[in-house]
């Protein structure tokens, strides 16, 4: 048990079974299956960050480690995944016995890389709250106390933007202090995102604007996707540049003004807010660390998302209804928030959900796009309650209490030739990287070698599944020679300062020959891992399968 957490503190990992038989039959009498179980952002105190890019192999693309046999004279390394011979480039002249890099030293298995040096052309992390106002004046001053002490945590270069709904979506421009100026969209109708973008006034240059002028100080020929920057600072400002703007705009934010019946719920369209949040930040930070953060108050009953009808006599659906397959709007809302989740994964941004209400929301619809994107949830009974209030801040907070949130995420696995991957289970979302190393059974998010993971924190964890390759390993000279197994993690990511960096982790099992070798192989069982593996699987399954 003591090698086990050793090695769980210093890579973050634990393995069911830390001897693997070395054939399929044997490894299919093992009942539990082969698995790990993956922090890819653990703290990790005394893991070295390398200001210079990763050494890859030529032939596996697998990045240099302590396994690499190293010849210092040739200046040679050979990979312990496919043993190509790999010449060291012009910068590790100077290597030999008594001065090795630090990705060769046996105690960083693993370590990281950081890809861009220069801090200053990083990309800043923003966030766009999503605000409900079909909630009670009490409910609607607690939220604006809470965005009100999150914009004096922010980093004062995140970027931060407005969005709020009731009947209708309004999106608030920040840009332009001297005026409040705001973009109505019409809650009960789905429109496509190139609709919202021209509505918005992002699919081509602003009036008065000519091509190629600079607004705010930034070029509009450097903007992305054919926006100027002026474009984007229109919604999204540095929170040092807009904190009086969005403190003003909350001073004066009032509930939803629609006249909601006796007999009837509020107007909320929940749905189409996040349609055009996902939209809005498609189009000015695609590929960028963002974050939607919905703060709800009530179920969506409007628009693309609904799950109840505004008339009160219609109950919310309840898990006998979802059983009984007799939830008339359930279908089409997880279809429209399927789509909603791939639209995410692909610009590389997570939805957070914050749903305080006594009634439900609609989070059994809502899910998958916050799983998908590796959000999170909190659920209280009001937005002046403790846990929202704890919750919200701590997602802002650096130091100690941080959360260690990162963004747009990617995660690779490389494998030694008999080893497969099955899948995983945990919030990514798979990139269909299919490879030599993809097995035929696949468990959760498979066919794949490459996951794409848009939000990740320093308690993310995923459940990778393995299997042996079905090949014989025939002759006993080989057999010998290759009694390890090595599994390199490598997870790309935004780090929370804006850094992007490369965190790699390399792994190494025994193989065990035979019938005669149960008790390697029962020495090698972690049975905590076992536990939590086999109800991530029961609890995948039932979700799934049932």
């Amino acid at each position: 048990m003591a090698d086990f957490l050793e090695m769980e503190s210093r890579d973050g990992i634990r393995m069911t079974w830390n001897v693997w038989p070395s054939s399929k039959i044997e490894s299919s009498k093992c009942v539990i299956p082969l698995a790990a179980v993956y922090s890819p952002l653990r703290t990790a105190p005394e893991m070295p960050v390398l200001p210079y890019p990763p050494l890859r192999c030529k032939s596996c693309l697998c990045i240099l480690n302590p396994y690499s046999r190293v010849d210092y004279t040739a200046k040679i390394w050979l990979c312990p995944f496919c043993y190509q011979r790999n010449h060291f480039p012009q910068h590790y002249a100077m290597i030999n016995e008594s001065n090795v890099p630090a990705e060769l030293f046996p105690q960083y298995t693993t370590i990281e890389y950081a890809i861009s040096g220069d801090r200053a052309s990083n990309p800043n992390p923003v966030f766009l709250f999503v605000l409900d106002t079909c909630v009670i004046e009490e409910e609607l001053g607690y939220v604006k106390s809470a965005l009100r002490q999150a914009i004096t945590l922010l980093p004062e270069n995140a970027l931060v933007g407005l969005i709020t709904f009731g009947t209708q979506v309004h999106v608030h421009e920040l840009g332009f202090a001297d005026l409040f100026k705001t973009y109505v969209f019409r809650g009960s109708k789905e429109i496509s995102k190139e609709q919202i973008l021209d509505q918005l006034g992002l699919t081509g240059p602003r009036p008065g604007f000519p091509k190629g002028a600079t607004v705010g100080g930034m070029p509009g020929a450097g903007a992305l996707n054919g926006i100027t920057a002026g474009g984007i600072n229109r919604f999204l400002l540095a929170a040092s540049d807009c904190e009086y703007t969005l403190n003003s705009l909350l001073d004066e934010l009032q509930r939803d003004q629609w006249p909601v019946g006796a007999n009837s719920r509020a107007m909320r369209c929940t749905g189409m807010a996040l349609s055009v949040a996902a939209g809005l930040l498609g189009a000015c930070v695609p590929g960028t660390g963002a974050r939607i953060l919905a703060l709800v108050g009530g179920p969506c009953t409007e628009g693309p998302g609904m799950i109840v009808s505004k008339d009160l006599s219609e109950p919310v659906r309840s898990h006998k209804d979802l059983d009984k397959d007799a939830a008339p709007h359930y279908h089409k809302a997880i279809k429209f928030y399927d789509s909603l989740a791939k639209q995410l994964v692909n610009q590389g941004h997570v939805l957070d959900l914050f749903a305080c209400a006594l009634d439900q929301v609609g989070v059994a619809e809502m899910k998958v796009a916050v799983e998908r994107t590796g959000g999170l949830v909190v659920l209280a009974e009001s937005f002046g309650h403790s846990v929202f209030k704890d919750s919200f801040k701590r997602i802002f907070e650096a130091g100690n209490q941080s959360l260690g949130l990162s963004f747009n995420g990617t995660f690779e696995i490389n494998c030694s030739k008999d080893v497969k991957i099955q899948g995983i289970i945990g919030p990514c979302s798979s990139l269909e990287k299919k490879g030599p190393s993809c097995a035929d059974i696949v468990i959760g998010q498979g066919n794949t070698t490459s996951w794409k993971m848009c939000g990740l924190d320093k308690n993310t964890s995923l459940t990778v599944f393995f299997d042996v390759a079905p090949s014989e390993r025939s002759s006993s000279a080989l057999q010998a020679a290759n009694q390890q197994l090595f599994i390199q993690f490598l997870t790309h990511y935004q780090h929370s300062d804006g850094q992007m960096r490369l965190r790699v982790t390399t792994i190494t099992r025994t193989w065990v020959e035979g019938s005669a070798t149960t008790e390697e192989l029962v020495a090698g069982f972690d049975q905590e891992t076992a536990a939590v593996v086999m109800a991530r699987q029961a609890s995948f399954k039932m979700e799934t399968e049932v």
